[in-house]
């Protein structure tokens, strides 16, 4: 009989090595594969920006504007309160939010504020430039004498034929006499209107791109925002949505999303009367844009409303009413800025979104501690879910609605540490 060896199995901690030389250069082939797709995702989903977003962007008729303009909305606003106090703190709800509202107004009323040379401003033809000379020279002065916005910039005509030399020549215009006159192109940004292909974005870049060169500026110092108001911008001739490759065709220049209420609404065919920021095709748009805009660091803005709070009581507290309802319903949907159109507006901007960060952050609050210590709570989040709730946080911050103080009382968190969780950065 012949005896026959067994061969010896290998040991666990045999089989563990071999597991683990198995892995790195399974992992290392797969980097080499995914190298493309990094940098890409890196590139084109760099996550969100670490500045505020403001909460609202105000409209004017470039022509109306002087550099005490913001102050000059803030008084307004003031005086609309004392008109109808009693029902303001109705519709606040109490005289705390009264308080913070009136404070802000007193100290910035605007956040962010677009000279209008569009729909809000007409067709002067060349009348136009002196308009543009001024605006220029007032935002100027606004800058230099610390009244202005400390978010601002222009809207001008769209790039499609019939006004695309009239847009580019105000521009070029505006931007050079505002760098003339001392003005800065910090927190400043252009508002691309009435986009219908991907190549007008393309074509934006190649201007920005030039007048920068021109000029002797540093890369990506003309940003500009996409104003989402016809159905082209949201669905191809091809079928595709063109939003999303309409915020990469920017090549990192494009800070926002603005969503056009009326102009959309009007291009789906919606009857006048039924054009609303919460129609279903104001809904389904701003749920593509919101999709698109996801990770890219390009922030989200909803519409407006038209309905003012103006004239008598009844008018005045309809207006209030409807504009602080639709302020509430954005901020609910993730739309955490709009547009406000009339210094009476301001009042019930804030204290919807007042309302809506201080009645929300005692909750997040403190399910932001508990996930940050690792104390035990009835509540399991993820690591997605804090980021939420550290962004809500910053948000209640960044507008006022909430103290630093407040926040590291309830969070035990300081403000560097609250927006590296809130606002990361994928590298």
């Amino acid at each position: 009989m012949t005896d026959h060896l067994a061969s010896t199995p290998p040991s666990p901690s045999a089989r563990a090595d071999h597991a683990a030389a198995l892995a790195a250069s399974l992992a290392g082939r797969l980097d080499t594969l995914l190298a493309g797709a990094d940098a890409a995702l890196t590139d084109d989903y760099p996550g969100d920006t670490p500045d505020r977003q403001p909460v609202h962007t105000v409209y004017v008729p470039a022509d109306r504007f002087r550099a005490d303009l913001v102050p000059a909305w803030g008084n307004a606003a003031l005086d609309a309160i004392d008109q109808h106090s009693d029902l303001f703190a109705e519709v606040a709800g109490g005289a705390d939010l009264v308080s913070l509202v009136r404070a802000k107004l007193a100290e910035e009323p605007v956040e962010d504020l677009r000279l209008d040379f569009e729909d809000g401003y007409g067709d002067r033809g060349d009348a136009e430039d002196a308009d543009v000379q001024a605006a220029a020279c007032a935002l100027a002065a606004a800058e230099l004498a610390g009244t202005a916005a400390p978010y601002r910039g222009i809207r001008f005509k769209s790039l499609e034929a019939p006004t695309r030399h009239r847009g580019v020549r105000t521009l070029t215009m505006f931007v050079s006499r505002l760098l003339e006159e001392g003005g800065t192109l910090e927190r400043f940004v252009v508002t691309l209107p009435k986009i219908t292909s991907v190549d007008q974005v393309e074509a934006m870049t190649e201007l920005t791109e030039r007048l920068e060169d021109s000029w002797g500026l540093d890369p990506h110092s003309l940003r500009f925002e996409l104003q989402i108001e016809t159905s082209q911008s949201i669905l191809g001739p091809d079928g595709v949505a063109l939003v999303a490759p309409m915020i990469h065709a920017g090549a990192g220049r494009v800070t926002a999303l603005h969503y056009g209420t009326y102009d959309y609404s009007a291009f789906c065919g919606i009857p006048a009367a039924y054009q609303s920021m919460e129609h279903p095709v104001a809904d389904h748009a701003k749920l593509v844009m919101q999709a698109a805009a996801a990770g890219t660091g390009v922030r989200l803005s909803d519409g407006s409303t038209n309905i003012l709070p103006l004239g008598d009581e009844a008018e005045v507290r309809r207006g209030w009413e409807l504009h602080s309802r639709l302020v509430r319903r954005s901020l609910e949907r993730g739309y955490y800025q709009g547009w406000d159109l009339h210094p009476a507006q301001l009042p019930s901007r804030f204290v919807a979104t007042y309302a809506f960060y201080r009645e929300g952050f005692e909750a997040a609050a403190q399910r932001l501690h508990d996930y940050v210590q690792r104390t035990g709570s009835t509540v399991l989040d993820e690591p997605a879910t804090a980021r939420a709730l550290a962004d809500f946080v910053a948000r209640g911050v960044d507008c006022g609605a909430v103290s630093a103080a407040e926040v590291a009382s309830a969070t035990g968190m300081d403000a560097a540490t609250l927006g590296e969780l809130a606002r990361p950065r994928r590298t």
